[in-house]
Order: structure tokens, then sequence, then C-alpha cells
């Protein structure tokens, strides 16, 4: 009897010990790492070439304590090396493992690979090369608990691989994870019933469910094994082994029937399902359709299961249209599938809340890095009478608090928004603590940021209610999903305040008050276009008509256009990234500004300050609250340091001339004491530059209006 352990993902692995047991294995113990058991080289061979829910099957060479490298050479040089493999074959070493003397894998499978070379080179051979990509015999040493177990890789990697799939969709899943939601599905308990993978991308759930009914062995087209370079590897005994493997598969397909159903609304994506169908060649019990979704009927006869991987909303601008299917998609199923099965395998749990269904049982799996639950659903006349009972259970407008609230503010602002020709405004800043987002509109676009929830809200509680924002905000404003766009901004600490989402490079223009501005809604957490600074840049710019203006922390230099549109002498803009540097001058570009009187510097405000020695009739301040890029030798505290950056600003200021300050850190204190003593006076216009669609927020900035002390 030789002891083996097969590998698997989480979650699958008290499914893999029940496959393992039925295929003949003794002594079978599932633990987190695997599933061990005993079997003869026959069973070995046979477990291989059946499982479908391992990734890989390993044979035990040795075993022994190995707390230092010392004792681990020691256990690795018990082997007799030569008895397994040839000189003349390439071979890799996988280290798995530590302890508090062998902390590193690299270290460990170093210290294994010179045992093995040291005593071919002993037994006067030729020393074996190292071969990390394509090696002929591969070899895992598994450290645990100071103990070190170490085995030939018998199946070699990828078992997972059917061999079938010569091209995949987006984010294919394995094979064996496949085999694990169809086992957890309860589909093959009777497969005279439909199966339908509504979103089946390159059909991988739906071939492995078809040869799983038609009881194939899965391993019998794999062109590699990894004992085929062992030399105690029986191959007599294997393909014995394979021959019956081969039988059985065709044997069973002699009067099998199954018919299964895979939708998609990716027409090239379906293409690769019905190209992996026929490499599988199970293509005739596989219906494909081109259809969306929301679009799909029950046609299929009796009630059977419906099993599916959705995308999980991690693409930009997925989320949005993924919410309002999985709401469509509830209610079909409560309309036309009633005594079906539903099984869905999913990393963004809240989204199943869209479908205001009562699930069954939940099982977790990892899905590559990400942590999955596959939840399954009984449509049936219990799930109608909860909706019965609870009117909420089924999405209508007036039961939403949030579509009730965002439906009352668009009425507020629609005569301010027609009289004033905005056409980007904040409609929403989380006004219900439950739903705590910001909603604002861009022209055709929506923007939804989340906040953090408030520590009073649950958690799990404040993420489907996220949901239903991105549900209902499109709705009550008439957006299509494909024009929302969902920002995450949690507080940031000790960086800078603007930070990258995803490199989309895509960009709007959009009209404030006949000026024109470029925005992205898709690549920062900002979109370039201060919202909150509606009014403040129409009252910089009737201030700056005929004067010289120095814009500090210039950003896209929103504030620059306004004020020369406005008439201003001259603009200077300053920002230390020449990105957003940039961006104004593409805004400047946009409103057809050019000339020698509009300056671009790229520059540390601060530093540039201290050296400028050009006077300005008006200097715009809007400074972050705290920043720390690496392009500044300190950090800046616009509460500690606000009175140092006025006193070097002030050097800059022409005679008679005005300093507009302004933040957005919430209490912030202006210390007038320290103003006074610079000469200097200051205003509070934080009430007057809040313009109606920012009324509700009193901290949403802080605005000064500072002069000097002018004695006639």
């Amino acid at each position: 009897m030789q002891q083996f352990l097969a590998l698997t993902s989480p979650g699958i692995e008290v499914l893999l010990a029940d496959e393992v047991t039925q295929l003949g294995g003794e002594q079978v113990v599932q633990k987190p790492e695997g599933v061990y058991f005993s079997a003869s080289l026959s069973v070995g061979y046979h477990i291989s070439l059946w499982t479908r829910l391992a990734t890989r099957i390993l044979v035990k060479i040795a075993e022994g304590d190995a707390k230092n490298k010392e004792q681990l050479f020691s256990v690795a040089s018990e082997v007799n090396w030569p008895d397994h493999f040839t000189s003349t074959t390439s071979f890799a070493i996988d280290f798995v493992g530590y302890s508090d003397e062998i902390r590193n894998s690299q270290f460990g499978a170093l210290t294994v690979k010179d045992a093995i070379v040291d005593q071919f080179r002993e037994q006067g051979l030729e020393r074996p090369d190292v071969d990390k990509k394509a090696p002929g015999i591969s070899f895992q040493a598994r450290l645990l608990k100071d103990v070190v177990s170490i085995y030939l890789d018998f199946s070699g990697r990828g078992l997972f691989q059917r061999g079938y799939r010569q091209n995949t969709g987006a984010a294919p899943l394995k094979e064996n994870l496949a085999a694990a939601l169809i086992l957890r599905s309860g589909w093959l308990n009777d497969t005279s019933k439909p199966l339908v993978d509504p979103m089946c991308g390159s059909g991988t759930i739906l071939i492995e469910a078809v040869s799983m009914a038609a009881k194939q062995a899965p391993g019998i087209d794999r062109a590699y094994w990894g004992f085929d370079a062992w030399l105690m590897h029986d191959e007599a005994c294997w393909q014995e082994q394979l021959d019956n493997a081969i039988a059985a598969s065709n044997d069973a397909m002699a009067d099998f029937n199954v018919k299964v159903f895979g939708i998609d609304i990716d027409s090239r994506v379906l293409k690769t399902a019905q190209q992996n169908a026929r490499n599988a060649n199970l293509q005739r019990f596989i219906e494909f359709s081109c259809k969306d979704t929301n679009k799909m009927n029950n046609t299929f006869g009796q009630a059977g299961t419906i099993l599916f991987n959705p995308p999980y909303g991690e693409r930009i601008g997925e989320l949005p249209e993924l919410v309002e299917s999985f709401v469509l998609f509830g209610q079909k199923l409560k309309a036309q599938f009633i005594d079906w099965r539903v099984a869905i395998l999913t990393a963004n749990i809240e989204l199943l809340a869209m479908l205001k269904l009562s699930s069954t049982k939940r099982y977790k799996f990892k899905n590559g890095p990400l942590d999955c639950q596959l939840a399954l659903y009984d449509i049936n006349e219990k799930q109608l009478a909860k909706d019965a009972a609870n009117p909420q259970a089924s999405f209508a407008e007036q039961d939403s608090a949030f579509a009730n609230r965002l439906k009352k503010n668009r009425k507020s602002l629609k005569g301010w928004l027609k009289s004033s020709q905005i056409e980007c405004y904040r409609l929403y800043d989380g006004d219900i603590p439950e739903y705590n987002v910001a909603v604002d509109v861009y022209g055709e676009y929506l923007v939804i940021q989340e906040y953090a929830a408030p520590k009073s809200i649950d958690t799990d509680k404040a993420n489907k209610r996220l949901q239903e924002v991105i549900y209902w905000a499109p709705k009550v404003l008439e957006v299509p999903t494909n024009k929302v766009v969902l920002k995450t901004r949690a507080k940031q600490k000790g960086s800078n305040q603007y930070q990258k989402l995803d490199k989309s490079k895509q960009a709007i223009t959009v009209n404030e008050h006949g000026a024109l501005f470029k925005v992205n809604l898709w690549d920062y957490l900002d979109t370039g276009l201060f919202l909150d600074h509606r009014k403040t840049r129409q009252i910089v710019a009737k201030k700056a008509k005929g004067k010289s203006l120095l814009n500090l922390f210039a950003y896209t230099g929103s504030v620059s256009v306004q004020a020369a549109l406005h008439g201003a002498e001259s603009v200077t803009t300053v920002d230390m990234s020449n990105t957003y540097l940039n961006w104004a001058q593409d805004n400047f570009a946009l409103n057809k500004l050019s000339g020698h009187k509009y300056q671009f510097i790229q520059a540390n405000c601060l530093e540039w300050l201290k050296c400028n020695s050009q006077k300005f009739d008006l200097i715009f301040i809007d400074p972050p609250t705290f920043s720390n890029s690496k392009r500044m030798e300190d950090s800046f505290d616009v509460q500690r340091d606000h009175i140092a950056l006025i006193t070097d600003a002030l050097k800059s200021l022409s005679y008679g001339g005005e300093i507009f300050f302004t933040n957005n850190k919430r209490n912030f204190k202006m210390d007038f004491d320290a103003l006074s003593a610079l000469g200097l006076q200051a205003k509070a216009l934080s009430d007057v530059t809040r313009d109606k669609d920012f009324a509700r927020n009193k901290h949403i900035h802080n605005s000064w209006s500072i002069t000097q002390n002018i004695t006639e």
C-alpha cells in the first residue's frame, strides 16, 4: 500500500474525500491541506484517471523530523533517489511550509535539491539537471509541525485540466470547481431534468456536468502524467487501468441521453463554448443560445436546475448592470421557475440580496484568490408566501426610502437646475445614514460614490443598501446602467487625496456656466471637477476680471478657466502634478484660451511661493487637507500649516490684493490672531460659496476672503 495525498481548492475537500473513498481509497482522512489516503499503485492509477475534484495527487516516498536544515537534508538523503529517476531526467522540487529555522520555501527546496544531486554524485552517477519550467519528474516536500513529508508528484500539475478548453472567457472556472458546484447543486440526482446555465461563458459548467452524468473518466485524454519518468511506475498496471477507463467511458456513452442548456449574451464567448463542447465530443448534448439572461423564458420543460457563475462586478462599470440583472432575475424566477433549484456562485455576496429570495443552503469556495459562496435556492410556494407576507420582498419604489429621497431631492432642485443651466450637480449626499453614498449627475452620466458606513450601521446591512442604491439611482433618474459609474471612497490617512482607480482613459466634456471642462468619471476618485466649488469658481472669476490671478494647488485648472473666461488680465496656474497640469491645459484648449498671459507651472506650491518674486492681484488657494507626497520633503497639514502658507502667499500678493483661501477640512479653525499679526483680516464666505445642491452639507468646504488691513 502506498500513502497518497490529493490536493484541491478550498471548499472542495469534503467532496474530494467522498470521491476518493468511492474510487477505492482506504484510510481516507480529510485535512485543510488536502485528503490523505492509502491505496495500491493500481488504485492510485484508477483514482488519478477518475477524480474530478483533485488538482494534484502525490505519493509519499519519505518522512521524518526536520526542525532545521541539517535534519531536512538528512531526511532527503535517506531516499535512494536513483531508484526513482535517472540522471538524464530533469527534476524540480516544490517546497511547502516553514518552521522556526526553515522560513523560506526556496531555502527548503534548495536543501532537498542539494541532497538529491549529492547522492547521485556519491554513487558515481551524472548530476541530474534542475528544470523548474518543464521537468521530467517533480517532487514536493511538505513541512508541517517540524515533520517533512517528501512526495513524488504522481499525477503531475493541473490534474483538473481535461484538455477540451483551448480558449476560455474572461474569468473561467477551473474544471474541478465546476464539478464541485454541480455536485452541490443536486442536479446529478436526476439528470433527466433540465440543467440551465444562463451565463455560461466558455461552457465549463455544462461540459463538466454532461461528462459527469455520462460517467466519463476525465483523465483518459491527459497527455502527461507525473509518474511517466518514475522508475517505480508499473506500465502494465497503468495500461490496464487506462484501458478499463476508456472502455467504461465508451460503454457509458452507448445509450446515454441528456440535454442541458447554455445561454450567454456574448456571441464570441458562446462560439468558444461551442468549440470546447466539440473538443469534449459532447456538443450534441448541449443547446447553446445567444441572448440576454433577462430575456430568458422558461421553455425547458419540467422543473430542473439553474446553475451559474455570474460576473462579480469587479471590473469597472460592471456592477450597476449586474445589480439590475439580479433584481430582474429574481423576479423572473418567482414568475416562471416554480419548483426549480437555483445555484449561484459569487464573490459579491451582497448581490444575492437583490434576488429577494431565501437561500436553503450556502457553501464556501475559493475561485482563484476570491472567497466565494454557492447559494442554493428552492423556488417554491414557500418563497412566494414570504413575498405575500412581506411586500418589501419585491422591489417597489414606494417601499424604498432611498428611492423616495432621491425623487424628493430631484424635485426640489428642478427649478434651480433649469434656471441655472447646470448639468453637473450633486443630487444626494448621505441624507439617510443607512444609504451612505453621494450621487452626482454629470450630464447623461451618474456617479455613485460610496462612503465608509457609520459605525452605528451594520456592515452587512450597509453593503445590501449599496446594492439598492445602485439599482434605484438609475431607475429613478432614468439613466441607462451602462452610464452609471460606481466608486468607493473610504477615508484616507497619510496619503495624497488623489488616488487612481483604473486606467480606462475615458473622458467626457461638460458645460458649467458656459465653460467647458474635461471630466474623467472612471480613472480617479475625483473626476477633475469639484462640484462643491461651482459657486466658488464664479465668485473668484468675477473678482479676477481685469486682474492677475495666481491659482495654487490648481488641480485641473477649473478656477483658472473661469477666471480667464471672465476677463482676467493674466492667469498663472501652479500644481505639482504634471497629469493635472496637462489636464488644466486641455481645459484651456477646450475653451479656446491661449496666449502668453496664461502660464502653467509644474512645481511644489509650498516651495514655489518661497522663491516667487512676481506679484498678483488675486491669489486662490485650495490646498489638500493633508499631503505627504514623495515629491515633498515634509508633510503638509492644512490646520497646522495654513498660517505658514498664507504668510508665504502674502509675499506674492499685490498691495491691496486679496487671497481667497478654501479647504475641505471638517471643523477647520482659522487662526485669526496669527492673521492679525500679519496685518490681515479674514471674512468667512462658506455660506456664500455653497450652492443649492450642497446646502445641506455645511462642512463640505470652508471659504475665506483674506485682505490686508490698509489704513489711509
